[in-house]
């Protein structure tokens, strides 16, 4: 797996901290952009941030290349609908020669590991022979397990990120999701540290775990005794 920040809003951190201060400031944006100080704008965003006042973070935006990530992940990410995607499309590019992503638990069990190879294979192979007859790659890949590794383009704001990140790295979400985001975040923190740092699972923000049950990182609601 393999992600790169690309493209981004330039000082994202300080286009959140304006866009937030001019709506009660008499001065311009303007004018805030010349005069806020790097301690003015991360006290800003974290007064932003305490008080769920979230809509400023819309203001900056990140655009990743994604890579290396299997369909299973792509599909649990497209979810996350406030967001623009631009996947490479099996319809029009022949993934003959395209890996597959294999589970840490599948790795670590060697007598399921050959099975799910050969499957795998089995399919591959069955996938190359149709498309050397003539069928097209959008029928022919409808025999593609879903390991097939895929390769997308995408841009979200830092709200949405924000949003993503509370979700997908909590310790209980699936390992793939939870490793892009991962990287995502390391991206991030590159171009906007303060951000960056805020970019966690959604537990270290509440102050217990809303799940059902807990990682064991916060105890749940109940267990905390918070109403």
């Amino acid at each position: 797996m393999q992600v790169t920040l690309v493209s981004y809003t330039p000082n994202p951190e300080l286009t959140i901290a304006v866009a937030a201060r001019s709506s009660a400031s008499s001065l311009s944006a303007a004018k805030l952009w010349d005069t806020l100080s790097l301690r003015q704008v991360e006290n800003l965003l974290k007064q932003l941030l305490e008080s769920g006042h979230l809509s400023p973070f819309e203001h900056a935006n990140f655009t990743f290349v994604i890579e290396g990530i299997s369909r299973v992940t792509s599909h649990q990410l497209v979810r996350h609908r406030i967001a623009s995607y631009t996947q490479q499309s099996q319809r029009y590019v022949n993934v003959k020669g395209h890996s597959y992503v294999t589970p840490p638990t599948v790795l670590s069990r060697p007598e399921f590991l050959i099975k799910y190879q050969q499957a795998i294979e089995s399919a591959h192979k069955l996938y190359c022979d149709m498309v050397e007859a003539g069928i097209p790659y959008e029928d022919a890949r409808y025999i593609l397990p879903q390991a097939v590794e895929t390769q997308l383009v995408m841009t979200m704001n830092a709200r949405e990120l924000l949003h993503a990140c509370s979700l997908r790295l909590c310790l209980r979400a699936q390992w793939e999701i939870m490793e892009l985001f991962g990287r995502i975040k390391s991206e991030v923190e590159k171009v906007a540290s303060y951000l960056g740092s805020e970019l966690k699972p959604k537990c270290y923000r509440l102050g217990y775990c809303d799940e059902r049950e807990s990682c064991g990182i916060f105890a749940t609601r109940t267990a905390a005794g918070t109403k």
